[in-house]
């Protein structure tokens, strides 16, 4: 069986899921400076990037518990989303240069378009995004003044309800719209087909991630700082979240003009930061909320959960041959593609994962159980 050897490092430090509540106006990269410093480390990842006007729940994994974030990236998602008609941006949500107008849809025809996005669905993502095309960004590729052609992919929309209508000149200007989403799909992309089906054109104003699979962003540090995320909210958020991108864009718009190397522009870039009273809390929370890996939080992550027996402790701390004998229950028997494994006192031993023959093997285990 191969072991991935985990770092060593102190009992202090142990492997962590932090649940954290992205501001609006910052990106996903920066939110995870304060769970570095709160942690006292740099081993830190998210389990999906939420974009810079958007907010909500980041799930994010410290230490060795990297290793899991694949596995929590294909959980599903649930949003809310303020879809505004009437214009479409080149980026499909509300920083973005408007490149097409549109009148305003009725109730009903957006109601109708509502229902014809669940399901199974065949999607295009948007031309601003993190796919890539032949090795590139599609949003480099379209800095650079290039339009790539993006091939669609399937989808699900599991759920969606409209929870809060705004109306304008007879028709419908907004909505919020709750979605519960497969891994992969762009809500940016949803507002700009479901704009088109009831014949309209319309952009993202607003995107709060709620849920990732069974975690909850109610549970997540810094939600108590979150605003109440409503359609006259989020409208009043996105202009200053505008007015900061435009601000940004003009002074690198300046520093490119003055010749200075790209590195070195976040020296003379206004920093995003947060007052030190703010931070102080929210690092405390990241603290306080920091989850380390037990039986209940296996279970969240969709993991099977086995048992050590007493006497085989000693193996899998030193990544022996694993056998069935060394658990209370037979991993052959279990159907998940991971499981978390325990010791009989309920301490965190490591993780299995199923290989391409069906055979679990180490993923790795706990440095803790090497202080044992």
């Amino acid at each position: 069986m191969r072991l991935l050897v985990p770092e060593r490092r102190s009992r202090m430090n142990p492997d962590k899921i932090i649940l954290f509540s992205k501001q609006p106006g910052e990106t996903s990269f920066a939110s995870l400076f304060t769970i570095k410093r709160a942690l006292g480390t740099q081993k830190v990842g998210h389990t999906g990037t939420l974009d810079s006007f958007a907010c909500g729940l980041l799930v994010v994994c410290a230490g060795n518990l990297t290793r899991l974030a694949s596995r929590i990236t294909e959980m599903c998602k649930t949003y809310q989303a303020v879809i505004r008609f009437g214009t479409e941006t080149d980026t499909l949500e509300c920083t973005g240069s408007v490149v097409r107008t549109a009148a305003l849809p009725s109730k009903a025809a957006v109601e109708k378009a509502l229902m014809q996005f669940r399901g199974a669905l065949m999607q295009r993502p948007p031309l601003f995004s993190a796919v890539h095309v032949a090795g590139r960004r599609a949003s480099d590729v379209v800095r650079s003044g290039a339009i790539p052609v993006l091939p669609e992919r399937q989808i699900t929309v599991y759920d969606s309800q409209i929870l809060e209508w705004k109306y304008a000149d007879g028709g419908v200007s907004a909505v919020r719209v709750q979605f519960q989403v497969s891994k992969g799909t762009y809500i940016r992309s949803l507002a700009r087909d479901i704009a088109s089906a009831c014949g309209s054109a319309a952009h993202l104003a607003g995107l709060y991630r709620t849920a990732v699979g069974a975690f909850s962003v109610k549970d997540a540090a810094g939600f108590d700082l979150l605003e109440e995320f409503t359609i006259d909210s989020v409208l009043c958020t996105a202009e200053k979240v505008c007015a900061a991108e435009k601000q940004r864009a003009c002074a690198e718009k300046d520093l490119s003009l003055r010749g200075i190397p790209k590195r070195e522009w976040k020296t003379y870039l206004p920093k995003k930061n947060r007052s030190e009273e703010t931070e102080a809390q929210l690092r405390m929370q990241v603290s306080e909320k920091a989850m380390c890996m037990n039986r209940a939080l296996a279970e969240q992550c969709g993991f099977a959960c086995l048992t050590l027996h007493n006497d085989a402790e000693t193996v899998f701390r030193n990544g022996g041959k694993l056998r069935s004998s060394m658990f209370t229950v037979s991993p052959l028997s279990v159907p998940e593609e991971y499981a978390a494994v325990f010791t009989a006192d309920g301490r965190f031993a490591g993780l299995l994962h199923k290989n391409s023959s069906g055979f679990f093997e180490y993923a790795f285990v706990n440095a803790d159980m090497r202080f044992l």
